[in-house]
């Protein structure tokens, strides 16, 4: 297990799908042992494997004391219940923003051996499970976001200590369904 360097906003990493996981080998279990120690090292919610650089379906979480990871995951939102609060991400360190999420998701993938799981979220959790799963599909939370607080937000980005002004990355709208759920 290592804890991996985090991936920042403007690599094209972060922008590009992740590929399903089709083998349940022991490097991928190496990896959600390195995906887990640095979301525990960063004190984050969830990390993604695109976030340090893997372009596989895999994230960890750390949520209201519950460690774990989730393989291949597809989301199922049982109501319309929406919630709104502040929202940040480990590979736009220091920038949170009101994003609205459903509410309560249901997530079904994959543990480390291929066998089938069933996480079930509200709060924080649906958040995280939401904002994990868009980092598979290269989306950012920012991309969530209404042309004002993206804007504002982009505005913070560009002031920020770590932000490379010599390649500024695009700005895309979500592919989802109303720009707001998946």
């Amino acid at each position: 297990m290592t804890v991996q360097p985090i991936r920042l906003f403007g690599d094209p990493v972060l922008r590009t799908p992740a590929d399903p996981v089709v083998d349940f080998d022991k490097e991928l279990r190496k990896l959600v042992k390195d995906l887990t120690e640095t979301l525990l090292d960063e004190g984050g919610a969830g990390l993604a494997a695109p976030q340090i650089g893997v372009g596989l379906r895999v994230f960890a979480f750390d949520v209201d004391d519950s460690v774990g990871y989730l393989i291949n995951p597809e989301l199922h939102f049982p109501d319309a219940e929406e919630q709104e609060g502040p929202e940040g991400c480990l590979s736009i360190p220091g920038i949170y923003v009101d994003t609205k999420r459903r509410m309560n998701v249901v997530a079904k993938g994959f543990n480390e051996y291929g066998d089938p799981v069933r996480l079930a979220g509200t709060g924080l959790m649906a958040r995280c499970c939401q904002h994990e799963t868009d980092h598979l599909d290269g989306v950012l939370f920012l991309d969530r976001l209404d042309p004002k607080a993206r804007k504002d937000a982009m505005k913070q980005i560009r002031e920020a200590p770590w932000y490379n002004a010599a390649a500024p990355p695009a700005v895309k709208v979500s592919p989802h369904s109303g720009g707001l759920f998946r």
